[in-house]
């Protein structure tokens, strides 16, 4: 397995759970001044088609760092340019409107440079609305790492992984810049049952578990999928029917220039 690029497959197995919180991010974005829109993170371009109803003829950019995703986004129609480029050191040619990002950026590093950066890349006026996941102490994400360490210690690095700083950190960060919205979501999302495996491992293994499966070989892959699943049944017991009531939490934040 690799973690060069994603499997737009496997994530889109779960769209529908994934696009809530953008669907409940972009009702949080106001009015904003002329110029484009960017989705940074677009993936395979799921928010694509609500920013294009929402914001109708202005320019809208999709940015990715994968040319899989890019590709299964370009054919969604929804947007003027795709590019692929890092939200590290992307530069816009012109002020945007609005940047969105959507479950992207905690695979970004040093968030108390990037997330300034983002906003001083911003339009005066316009607006920076970001949504990352929360959930790495949770025993979904968190056990992946035990694992790992406990039956191959060493072989994976945790600073690898995506993740993100408490809400307090962002407030100091961001709130000086213009006028900031901060908040929490905690989503109890109903897993179906999965064909093979734990539906929490189904969910996680095309996200937060990408790096932690990389580092090993196959059959390697396959013993900490089967520990993982096992303790899964512990943490998220399995109804009758094999549906998973899986509680899943979101910071969100949307920063208006000043």
């Amino acid at each position: 397995m690799t973690a060069k690029d994603w499997n737009p497959e496997s994530y889109a197995r779960f769209a529908d759970l994934r696009l809530r919180p953008a669907r409940d991010l972009l009702a949080q974005v106001g009015g904003l001044p002329a110029g484009g829109v960017v989705d940074l993170g677009c993936g395979a371009g799921a928010a694509g088609a609500m920013l294009r109803a929402r914001f109708g003829e202005r320019e809208l950019t999709g940015l990715d760092t994968s040319p899989a995703m890019l590709a299964k986004a370009g054919e969604t129609g929804a947007y003027t340019a795709l590019t692929e480029a890092d939200a590290a050191t992307w530069q816009p040619g012109t002020p945007p409107a609005l940047i969105f990002s959507n479950a992207a950026l905690h695979w970004v590093g040093d968030h108390e440079r990037l997330m300034p950066r983002l906003a001083s890349l911003l339009a005066p006026g316009g607006t920076l609305a970001v949504q990352m996941p929360h959930q790495n102490r949770a025993p979904s994400h968190r056990l992946w790492h035990d694992l790992v360490e406990q039956h191959f210690p060493g072989r994976f690095d945790p600073a690898t992984s995506p993740g993100i700083l408490e809400g307090a950190a962002y407030h100091r960060m961001l709130a000086p810049l213009g006028h900031l919205m901060l908040w929490e979501t905690e989503y109890f999302q109903l897993l179906e049952p999965a064909a093979e495996g734990h539906p929490v491992r189904q969910f996680t293994s095309s996200t937060f578990a990408r790096p932690v499966l990389a580092v090993l070989e196959p059959e390697e892959q396959a013993q900490l999928v089967a520990h993982y699943d096992a303790v899964m049944d512990k943490a998220y017991p399995r109804s009758p029917d094999g549906s998973v009531l899986f509680p899943f939490r979101r910071l969100f934040f949307t920063l208006v220039r000043a």
